[in-house]
């Protein structure tokens, strides 16, 4: 799976995504974060098999992008595309 690199800081995520300056909460800021947050519980429960705790929050935080990325998807499609281009996820 080809994901998109995103930056290791949390702040070069959010002026990546931000709509205008200033912007935290934007549905792009966040699935762009969860994104991030996702890679590396991925790594993280590759090296730890067995971590069932790590493993459930990561089907957490799968779920929360899902849900955004649905209401984005809705409010405005072109928005929803160009993300998804972006982050080079699936769908």
């Amino acid at each position: 799976m080809a994901q998109a690199q995103l930056p290791e800081n949390k702040q070069e995520i959010i002026d990546m995504f931000a709509q205008k300056n200033g912007d935290t909460g934007s549905p792009e800021v966040q699935v762009a974060l969860l994104t991030f947050k996702i890679q590396r519980l991925t790594g993280h429960l590759e090296n730890n098999k067995k971590d069932n705790h790590s493993r459930r929050g990561l089907l957490k935080v799968i779920a929360k992008r899902r849900r955004i990325l649905n209401y984005l998807q809705k409010l405005d499609e072109a928005r929803y595309k160009e993300l998804i281009k972006k982050l080079a996820l699936k769908k």
